[in-house]
């Protein structure tokens, strides 16, 4: 089993974008320091829910500041971008640290970020797996041309290759968040594995693994590559020497932040969208991942893997708000929980 923290750099009331994002590397240093696997990164535009606003960007400063831990994205937007500079980018990052780089890709939402970087609601609606495909094949192959509805070029060399000089000859992975059975397909098809988000819990993400596995096997996926998929699964973790006090943590603090976070999403054609109650989903969050003491929050990881298969987590560590609980949480996650998953 592999742990790691899941970071969104989030923007609490009161606080600075500076504030946030300063938390957001501390932790991810802390992550490093504290023994776990991985660090996954998000990314979002003009919102306090999160303020990176490029995750492969701070995905590069993390990796420069770290020796050991892998370093993803949660994900890349790619609605947003060019695939083919998205895939230089992950080449770069991945051939520059020893293969530490992992790419995470998403459709996004159907938000103003679609007209403020012209691609427009096509592009979400549309355009994905265009993008994902030509995304792809940049990392897996020495030349690449498009002719596809979006991207149209001549061929041109892939410049750095990812796979020349490692031993690995497919490159950086890149996981595909997946939050419907079209998703779901689109990875599988492609032999790629999913980032499971934190709003779904055990039953749902165990029926979208088996969803993976059946479209899988449908689209000619070997039985070595299905068994061997290593999907990731979002969630929450805050530790407390009793589970009542890390509970109470979070819902004195998450609500507000997921307030003034999900208001402002701006939909980039006027549609109208629901919220989810801030009170009531952080108290699902804390039902549906582990929340509580150390053995109890190593034995809901445990119990996640075994009803779903998946292996990976990466988990948000930073509930509290404040940069000295959230070190405090992540490396009582390391020197705690994680060695009664090892």
């Amino acid at each position: 089993m592999r742990v790691g923290s899941f970071v969104l750099g989030a923007q609490f009331p009161g606080q600075g974008q500076g504030e946030a994002l300063h938390r957001a590397v501390r932790s991810a240093e802390v992550a490093e320091e504290a023994g776990l696997d991985s660090v996954w990164l998000a990314e979002h535009h003009f919102v306090p829910y999160g303020t990176c606003p490029s995750a492969v960007t701070l995905a590069a400063l993390l990796l420069g500041r770290t020796r050991r831990i892998r370093v993803g994205t949660a994900v890349s937007v790619l609605p947003t971008v060019h695939p083919v500079a998205l895939g230089e980018q992950a080449a770069l990052l991945h051939l520059t640290s020893g293969g530490r780089f992992s790419l995470g890709v998403g459709r996004g939402g159907p938000w103003v970020d679609l007209e403020v970087f012209g691609s427009g609601l096509e592009a979400y609606e549309q355009g994905f797996p265009e993008s994902l495909d030509l995304l792809v094949r940049w990392l897996r192959e020495p030349s690449v041309e498009a002719d596809g509805e979006r991207f149209r070029f001549r061929e041109v060399p892939v410049v750095p290759r990812p796979s020349e000089a490692l031993t690995e000859a497919s490159g950086p992975e890149v996981v595909v968040a997946c939050t419907s059975p079209a998703s779901v397909r689109l990875a599988a098809e492609r032999g790629l594995p999913m980032l499971l988000g934190m709003h779904v819990g055990d039953e749902e993400k165990a029926e979208m693994v088996a969803l993976w596995r059946q479209y899988a096997r449908t689209a000619g996926q070997s039985g070595d590559q299905i068994r061997g998929a290593a999907h990731v699964s979002a969630g929450v973790c805050q530790l407390a020497d009793r589970r009542t006090d890390a509970v109470e943590t979070l819902v004195k603090a998450m609500p507000g932040w997921l307030k003034q976070g999900l208001e402002a999403h701006v939909t980039v054609d006027g549609r109208a969208r629901s919220m989810r109650d801030p009170v009531a989903y952080t108290e699902l969050l804390c039902g549906l991942h582990p929340v509580g003491t150390p053995r109890l929050c190593a034995d809901r990881l445990a119990a996640t893997s075994e009803r779903t298969g998946i292996s990976r987590f990466a988990l948000l560590v930073e509930g509290s708000g404040d940069l000295a609980a959230t070190e405090e949480n992540v490396r009582r996650l390391g020197s705690e929980v994680l060695p009664h998953l090892r």
